[in-house]
């Protein structure tokens, strides 16, 4: 390890092997806690709760039958934007992946105290919790794919799309607190989707545009040189598109 101890908490996804294995490549090899997916009953009664049965169910609809599709016709692109860009999605074989139920649980807090680090890299967690944020005194770094504070939620480049604020389409790299993605900006970058991304390439676009801010932030963290500033505001918290959302944003283009 160059520099100081380093953690990450991510879930399987391939962004989250594309930071960490570029951090990796960067630091030499460090523990990586992996928190399981909660259930979709489980993920449905919370966002129900919040916005209402009939917009989870267009939501649901959006995932089962537009979703595959996209990723279909969207896999050719993201190999090229990953090969481009130098991303590797791979997940790595090591004994230094450990899984967890949550990142708020005790269990993944005895894990973080274990290994005692100075700067922990978060990537595509739930919204974790004080117990969590003050169980080691270290500098918790997140990666919003999105432009905070307008963009906080999922799927941020996409809805700046949407709204026609293209200059607003990018990624956000901050420091964690107990809000959804409210914490002190560290740094933004914008992206520029062309004609054949879609909602499952730009992602991909975010996280090559966020990686080299991600590895400074590493940096200055361990330095204790961190520099951040407020977001402005309180922004508003999106979700996945409706079914009927969707289709209306890719009848304007929007894909």
């Amino acid at each position: 390890m160059t520099g100081g101890t380093l953690l990450m908490l991510g879930t399987d996804k391939s962004t989250t092997w594309m930071v960490y294995n570029e951090l990796v490549a960067q630091f030499g090899p460090f523990p990586i806690l992996i928190e399981n997916n909660i259930s979709k009953l489980t993920l449905i009664k919370i966002r129900a709760r919040k916005i209402g049965l009939f917009k989870v169910a267009s939501q649901m609809a959006f995932v089962a039958l537009i979703r595959p599709l996209l990723k279909r016709r969207s896999a050719q692109r993201v190999k090229y934007l990953s090969r481009l860009h130098g991303l590797e999605a791979t997940r790595p074989t090591s004994d230094l992946i450990h899984h967890v139920e949550s990142v708020n649980a005790e269990d993944c807090r005895a894990l973080i105290k274990q290994f005692a680090p100075e700067v922990i890299v978060v990537n595509g967690t739930r919204i974790i919790g004080k117990k969590t944020l003050a169980c080691v005194p270290a500098t918790f770094i997140n990666t919003h794919q999105g432009i905070t504070p307008r963009y906080r939620g999922a799927h941020g480049a996409y809805w700046a799309l949407v709204e026609n604020r293209r200059k607003e389409c990018g990624v956000t790299v901050h420091l964690v607190d107990e809000g959804i993605d409210t914490g002190n900006i560290i740094a933004q970058a914008a992206i520029d989707p062309e004609p054949e991304d879609n909602f499952m390439t730009y992602p991909i676009l975010q996280t090559a545009a966020a990686m080299q801010h991600i590895v400074a932030a590493v940096k200055s963290a361990w330095k204790k040189q961190v520099q951040a500033v407020p977001a402005a505001g309180d922004g508003l918290i999106w979700y996945h598109p409706g079914f009927f959302q969707y289709i209306a944003g890719a009848l304007r283009g929007v894909w």
